[in-house]
């Protein structure tokens, strides 16, 4: 069988694409190295969502699962677990290469986001022996969080909106390594109406304990004090690995991100890309700017895989 496009990535980016492409009838396969859902569901699962239209507050698992939904009703065949290699050149069509097989496609849309992301870690004393003993990061389901002192370091968006969680169920602090938040201006509000103790200015030294965290050790504008805790969140940003992009041959911006044009054409024919993976003049990261994008990469695929007569 030869697909009329084969998406790479089951994040939001991706299954929209999915989405796009079945309304146009195309016959689709999204492929994923991991679980559908791609980084709402790896890193913060429980956080809410409030910028999403159509949506006063949602879940990012829930909207996760909402897109993947309506994807697997308009009859996207999806795989989990199935690492694309390569994806080479073939007799007028592409060949992707996964870890399990091969796939024959006229098109292909890349949105795996970050790619094989980790997320940073704060180097701190203390901090890789305590992982998963009270060091995290992610933010565990609510019901997890009763009893605990929650602190949670950041300071954008995903960090206030995991504190804000959290506030809502147990003592919880956010710690910031600077005056002011890097955060949208209603979150910073949200903030400063809750009752989370926000620390500013303050680095961890040391995260305290033998089997479990017990306390942090804080260095706050130059002084040292240490707080009782539970459970540390560290939300300070994601590492990405997107080295296999130069494999697939695909130009890269000076940051490693693909470069596209305005209709998310790669240098490649038949290859297009959304999402976290590209970068442009005025790239704004969020959810609904990936879903946009895959709509215009998806309508792209289209024209190039079927060439029809208006376009």
């Amino acid at each position: 069988m030869v697909y009329d496009v084969i998406i790479v990535g089951a994040g939001p980016g991706g299954l929209t694409a999915g989405i796009y492409a079945r309304s146009k009838m195309m016959n689709t396969l999204i492929l994923d190295s991991g679980r559908v859902g791609g980084q709402l569901v790896a890193l913060y699962p429980e956080k809410g969502i409030h910028n999403y239209p159509g949506f006063e507050t949602v879940q990012a698992r829930k909207l996760s699962d909402k897109l993947y939904a309506q994807a697997e009703s308009m009859d996207c065949d999806i795989h989990e677990n199935e690492h694309v290699d390569d994806i080479v050149n073939g007799d007028g069509k592409l060949i992707v290469k996964t870890s399990k097989t091969e796939y024959e496609t006229l098109s292909v849309v890349i949105a795996i986001g970050m790619g094989r992301f980790t997320p940073k870690r704060i180097g701190a004393a203390g901090e890789e022996q305590l992982e998963n003993k009270g060091v995290s990061y992610i933010l565990p389901v609510k019901e997890e969080l009763v009893g605990k002192k929650v602190v949670v370091f950041g300071g954008g968006n995903s960090a206030i909106e995991m504190a804000l969680i959290a506030d809502s169920v147990t003592d919880t602090t956010i710690v910031h390594r600077r005056d002011t938040f890097r955060a949208d201006e209603i979150n910073v509000k949200n903030l400063g109406e809750s009752n989370i103790h926000v620390l500013t200015n303050s680095s961890p030294k040391s995260f305290n304990g033998t089997d479990h965290l017990e306390s942090i050790t804080l260095m706050e504008d130059g002084n040292e004090i240490t707080i009782p805790a539970d459970l540390a969140v560290i939300n300070i940003g994601i590492s990405a690995d997107l080295g296999i992009l130069s494999k697939w041959g695909l130009e890269l911006t000076e940051g490693g991100y693909v470069k596209v044009k305005e209709d998310m054409s790669t240098n490649r024919p038949g290859i297009f890309a959304c999402g976290d993976v590209i970068d442009y003049p005025g790239k704004y990261k969020q959810i609904i700017t990936a879903c946009g994008e895959a709509a215009t990469a998806t309508v792209s695929a289209y024209k190039f895989a079927k060439k029809p007569y208006w376009a």
